[in-house]
C-alpha cells in the first residue's frame, strides 16, 4: 500500500494527542512508573482526659443540664434547749422551760454554680413556751449522682427569741412588776446540716435534711414598773433587772420540696 505523505503526517498527530493524554505512558517512559494511590484508613484516638470528664458528667447529670437558681420550702420537726452550753440567767427556769420539741418550718433560695451553692435561709420554730426565728446566709457543697444529690450545708444568721407562754409567765412577771417583753432575747447562729435531694425531671425535686443549730442569745435589762414584793417576785426582778444571755443547742429534720432553674 501507498502511504501518501498526508496520511503519515495524520497519524504522527494522532499519536502524539494520544501520549500527552495519557500522563502514564510519559512517566513509564525510561523505565518509570507512578506509584500506586494509598487509600488512608481513619485513626482513631483515644478520649482526653477532658472528653471523658465531660462524658461522665453528661451521664451522672442525667438530662437535667445546668442549675442557676434554686428555692424550697421544708417543714419537721426541731429539738432546742435556750442553755445547752451555757447559760448566764437568760431565762428563769422556774418560769421559763428552757428545753422544748415542736415544729419548724422553713424556706431558702439562692444561685448555683455547679457544685456550689449559695443563698438565704429563714426558720420559724414554734414551741409550747416561746418562739424562734433565724434568718441568715446558706452556703453548700453538692455531690451529683445522677437524680440522687447528696449535699453539704453551713450558714448562720440573725436569730430572734419570743413569744413567751403568757399563762405560764404573765402572773409570775406581773408580781415582780415586769411584762413579757423582759423575756424576749436577740443573737445570731450558726448552723451545719447534711441532706439529699432526689431530682424528677429538670426542675422538682424532694429531699430529706439533718442540721444542727448553734445559738447565741443575750437579753437587755429590764427595769420594773412598780417594786416587788419580798420573796419570789423580788429575786425574780433581780434577775431580769440584769442582762442574760447563753449559748443554746438544737438539732432539726425537715422534709424539703424544691424547684430548680
Amino acid at each position: 500500500m501507498r502511504v501518501t505523505q498526508p496520511s503519515l503526517a495524520l497519524a504522527l498527530a494522532l499519536t502524539s494527542l494520544s501520549a500527552r493524554a495519557d500522563p502514564a505512558s510519559e512517566l513509564s517512559a525510561g523505565g518509570l512508573a507512578p506509584p500506586p494511590a494509598i487509600e488512608s484508613a481513619p485513626v482513631e484516638t483515644a478520649p482526653t482526659a477532658t472528653e471523658q470528664e465531660l462524658a461522665r458528667a453528661d451521664r451522672e447529670d442525667a438530662g437535667r443540664g445546668l442549675e442557676f437558681v434554686w428555692l424550697n420550702a421544708e417543714a419537721g420537726v426541731q429539738h432546742l434547749g435556750l442553755q445547752t452550753f451555757h447559760d448566764s440567767q437568760l431565762v428563769d427556769s422556774e418560769v421559763v422551760k428552757s428545753t422544748q420539741t415542736g415544729p419548724v418550718f422553713g424556706a431558702g433560695a439562692g444561685v448555683r454554680m455547679i457544685f456550689l451553692t449559695a443563698g438565704a435561709r429563714f426558720r420559724f420554730a414554734s414551741f409550747s413556751a416561746w418562739q424562734l426565728w433565724t434568718l441568715g446566709a446558706e452556703f453548700g457543697f453538692r455531690i451529683p449522682l445522677g437524680s440522687l444529690e447528696p449535699y453539704f450545708t453551713f450558714g448562720g444568721g440573725y436569730a430572734s427569741l419570743g413569744a413567751f407562754d403568757s399563762s405560764s409567765a404573765d402572773a409570775r412577771l406581773a408580781e415582780a412588776g415586769l411584762d413579757a417583753q423582759a423575756l424576749s432575747a436577740r443573737g445570731f447562729n450558726l448552723r451545719g446540716g447534711a441532706g439529699f435531694d432526689y431530682y424528677f425531671g429538670h426542675t422538682l425535686s424532694v429531699g430529706a435534711n439533718l442540721s444542727g443549730d448553734l445559738l447565741f442569745l443575750s437579753r437587755s435589762k429590764a427595769t420594773p414598773s412598780t417594786t416587788p414584793a419580798a420573796g419570789a417576785a423580788a429575786e425574780l426582778a433581780a434577775l431580769y433587772s440584769r442582762e442574760g444571755s447563753s449559748i443554746g443547742g438544737g438539732v432539726a429534720l425537715t422534709a424539703l420540696i424544691g424547684l430548680h432553674f
